[in-house]
């Protein structure tokens, strides 16, 4: 079947979190990097600005535009496995929900993911989306290859050792250099984590903080604003067997207390503010101790169906909790009501130029309210502090930040720059969004 034949009716598409509407002019779904080649040279003939949309768990506008829109539905499975390299080739718009399973049938597995896997291998990448680890980084550090369309039609197969200059830039691409159509990811034996979730008491938290951090694999914290109360999680590698949660108390932690109680929780917040504080404190109790184990995505990930907007910076992690005390302090002098967790996250350095972890060691704190709650305020004043200890947004996530703030916290942003000059001289995926965030 061909491109032309696929495309189908043009409609608006709005993003997972109702922050962005999509109005392309035309629209493809194609099955291989050939009919992308096709699709990308007939854009270009026709004048039309081209971008790639997966999933829509961006919270920002990276992926709007008014031309040609991409969606990689049938660029999905696995290539190749290469067990002596211990790498996978996956197509571009593979749900990272299918990825892990198919990757758990092969006795393999990710070193690392975020906390979700709706998105898609490129979306995902192309953005820095990350989870939390002491040695082990995001998941574009874990690629080692990658196939990308250009502007001008060509096929570049770029790694540490083909067309290097692009490779170093284009893991976290930011949909800016091309399509991706292919990636190819280091994976490893699939191995066994052992969970600890434990409440802890802010104070204590924030004051063992580097302790945890080195003591564990990956480790990650949640704080409840109005409260004294946080919840911690602790992933670390078992040799013993998997040991899930029970299904009855798994549904209870999983689906009634984080999603299905939340939601009625943030509902009623919304409506009637002066209530967020009293919830804030039994949302903060009602989940308790519990440890299990299992293969890593079933650990790593975990449903997110109440939808939010979210912003999320990264800092350099000796940072970390004074920023986090700064937020708290902003919170209680202020009127706002916050009624979703603060994140605490950290990651490694790595040597991708637009990482948001590129060069230094990193702590990430993420704030989020629920979808359809005025945003501006608090999210203004954390950016505010984050930005005072060099902070450098996620890029799928809502943030202020312009080109001249990004060159200064990016050393290497100079660096991707020119591989876009050269790549996409006439920005044939551009937008406005882009344009805000490198330069014209």
């Amino acid at each position: 079947m061909s491109t032309a034949s696929r495309r189908s009716a043009i409609r608006p598409r709005r993003n997972w979190a109702g922050t962005v509407t999509v109005r392309p002019t035309r629209e493809v779904t194609p099955a291989s990097a050939d009919e992308v080649v096709d699709a990308v040279r007939r854009a270009a003939s026709d004048g039309l600005r081209v971008k790639t949309a997966g999933t829509g768990h961006s919270f920002t506008a990276i992926a709007d535009t008014d031309g040609l829109l991409i969606r990689p539905d049938l660029l999905t499975g696995i290539r190749h496995i290469d067990r002596a390299a211990m790498t996978v080739t996956v197509a571009s718009g593979t749900p990272l929900k299918r990825l892990n399973v198919a990757l758990a049938r092969e006795g393999l597995s990710l070193a690392n993911m975020g906390d979700i896997m709706e998105q898609t291998i490129a979306g995902a990448t192309s953005t820095g989306t990350h989870g939390t680890g002491r040695d082990s980084a995001s998941i574009a550090a874990l690629i080692t290859a990658l196939e990308l369309v250009t502007a001008d039609g060509t096929v570049l197969h770029c790694s540490a050792t083909e067309h290097p200059e692009v490779f170093a830039v284009a893991r976290v691409g930011l949909g800016a250099l091309g399509v991706v159509t292919a990636i190819t990811l280091a994976v490893e034996p699939v191995f066994v984590l052992r969970a600890r979730e434990e409440p802890m008491s802010f104070d204590r938290v924030t004051a063992e903080f580097d302790a945890l951090h080195t003591e564990n694999e990956h480790f990650e914290f949640y704080w409840f604003p109005h409260t004294d109360n946080c919840i911690t999680k602790r992933n670390n590698r078992s040799a013993g067997p998997p040991a899930p949660p029970g299904a009855v108390s798994g549904w209870i932690d999983d689906e009634l207390l984080s999603n299905g109680l939340f939601q009625v929780a943030n509902s009623i917040g919304r409506t009637v503010p002066a209530v967020i504080p009293a919830l804030a404190k039994l949302s903060s109790r009602a989940l308790s101790a519990r440890t299990y184990a299992d293969i890593p995505y079933k650990v790593f990930t975990s449903p997110r169906r109440v939808r939010f907007v979210e912003m999320e910076y990264a800092l350099p992690r000796e940072a970390a909790v004074d920023a986090l005390r700064e937020v708290r302090a902003m919170i209680e002098r202020s009127p706002l009501k916050i009624s979703f967790p603060v994140e605490v996250r950290t990651a490694p350095g790595d040597d991708i130029a637009l990482s948001t972890a590129s060069g230094r060691e990193s702590a990430y704190l993420a704030v989020h309210l629920y979808r359809g709650t005025p945003h501006r305020s608090y999210f203004t004043a954390v950016e505010r502090i984050m930005t005072a200890h060099g902070g450098r947004p996620h890029w799928g996530k809502i943030h202020t930040r312009d080109a001249e703030y990004l060159a200064g916290v990016y050393p290497r942003f100079a660096e991707f720059t020119a591989v876009r000059d050269r790549l996409d001289p006439e920005r044939m995926f551009g937008n406005d969004h882009l344009r805000r965030v490198l330069g014209p």
